[in-house]
Order: C-alpha cells, then sequence, then structure tokens
C-alpha cells in the first residue's frame, strides 16, 4: 500500500470517528455523559498516576449546576433584574 493513500485512509477514519462523536453528543447527550463518566472513574481513584488522573479530568464531564438561573444554563430571566 503506497504512504500516501495509508494517510488519506487514516484521515478519513479519523473524521468519520470525529462526526460519529458530533451525532452521538447532539442525539444521545445522557448517553454519552454516562459513557464519559464510566471511562473518567477509574482513571481519577487515588494511586494512580499524575498525568493518568489528569486525563480522567480531560475526560469527566462538566458538573451539573445546583439549579437556579446561574445552573440551568438558560437565559438567566427567571432571576431578579437590577435596575438602574
Amino acid at each position: 500500500m503506497d504512504g500516501s493513500l495509508l494517510v488519506q485512509y487514516a484521515i478519513i477514519g479519523l473524521l468519520v470517528v470525529i462526526s460519529a462523536w458530533v451525532v452521538l453528543k447532539k442525539q444521545f447527550p445522557g448517553t454519552v455523559r454516562k459513557a464519559r463518566v464510566a471511562l473518567a472513574l477509574p482513571l481519577l481513584r487515588e494511586g494512580r498516576p499524575g498525568w493518568l488522573r489528569a486525563l480522567g479530568r480531560w475526560i469527566a464531564p462538566e458538573p451539573r449546576g445546583a439549579g437556579g438561573a446561574d445552573g440551568c444554563g438558560g437565559c438567566s430571566s427567571c432571576g431578579p433584574s437590577s435596575k438602574v
């Protein structure tokens, strides 16, 4: 197999994986969140090397808010308005 053909297949494969990830995040956000948590938790355990824990923090999803306008990610129009 020619070297340039191998590079072309690698790039196409990478693009397919990226596009599949985008579709999963858009269509199944809860499933993606659970999968990220399941992948990150074993990496974040005590006794793991620092680089492995950093990888786990990078994989882990953002923590969810506790509620309110700041935590919901909405338009923040439900809180008190400041009149000047």
